[in-house]
């Protein structure tokens, strides 16, 4: 018998290839060892997915740090991490555009709203909330590096490079994906009108739980957490704005090359009787 992995000579009897380390598949592939394969993989307390999460929670200095000091085998790699969190992100995507979008309407907060009072306005603020959810993916993964940046900016004077801030924050925003996307379906089950309350709420605990990670991470005191955050804000405010000025010249170019805009200008003048 031959190992399936690296075609070494085994014993009939082995369990676990002596080269490779990978276990012999005695049993035909069948639904019933599929599935017992599956919840020992994902459920088993001992894998490194679970243990991994657990330990975010528990230590998160303890994954982060043990990973950028070279420890390999102990816990699930960031970029493995990250991998599970964007499927999670996207099967939860694909479930809420589904079954739940209506979840994700805004629209009774403008109704009183002059630049909601117009078809136009609400065409655009359709469109902008279908753009947001199909690529949230894509903001979610951009975000990640540009929290590093921001995070490495503030911490100079501490012993992590950009790199391993980079690490830090695809464990951090990996678990913050998983969770929110874990909890965000049951509410869409259980109840999907407080879906947009429990995403506030869930930046919230974001926002504490990096306070959190970066404290034990680099050993803050609470007068230096405080500080940091304040900069990191403040930081993030200015980049948010930034950012989305410069999406909005982008739209309203896309806009005006489309004729989108000026329908939308004639329809605000209609609205306003001139």
């Amino acid at each position: 018998m031959t190992c399936k992995n690296c075609k070494t000579n085994l014993d009939l009897k082995s369990d676990y290839c002596f080269n490779c380390g990978g276990k012999v598949i005695h049993k035909r592939l069948t639904l019933k060892n599929l599935a017992q394969h599956l919840g020992e993989t994902f459920f088993n307390y001992d894998n490194k997915l679970f243990m991994t999460i657990i330990c975010l929670i528990k230590a998160p200095e303890e994954v982060i740090d043990s990973y950028v000091q070279g420890v390999r085998k102990r816990y699930i790699n960031p970029i493995s991490f990250f991998g599970i969190s964007l499927t999670l992100t996207g099967f939860s995507i694909f479930i809420t555009k589904k079954f739940y979008k209506n979840a994700l309407d805004v629209s009774h907060i403008f109704d009183s709203s002059e630049l909601y009072s117009n078809e136009a306005s609400q065409d655009l603020m359709a469109s902008s909330a279908d753009f947001s959810l199909e690529y949230s993916s894509l903001i979610y993964a951009c975000m990640i590096p540009l929290f590093a940046l921001m995070s490495w900016l503030l911490f100079s004077n501490k012993r992590y490079n950009f790199t391993e801030h980079l690490v830090s924050y695809m464990y951090s925003m990996s678990l913050y994906s998983i969770t929110s996307v874990v909890f965000g379906l049951l509410v869409l089950v259980i109840s999907p009108d407080y879906y947009m309350t429990f995403g506030m709420f869930i930046y919230l605990v974001a926002l504490l739980y990096h306070c959190y990670l970066l404290k034990r991470i680099f050993n803050l005191t609470i007068g230096e957490l405080i500080l940091k955050t304040f900069l990191f804000l403040i930081l993030f405010l200015f980049v948010f704005l930034v950012l989305t000025v410069g999406i909005g010249i982008i739209m309203g170019i896309m806009m005006h090359l489309n004729g989108d805009l000026e329908t939308m200008i004639e329809a605000q003048k209609a609205a306003k009787g001139f």
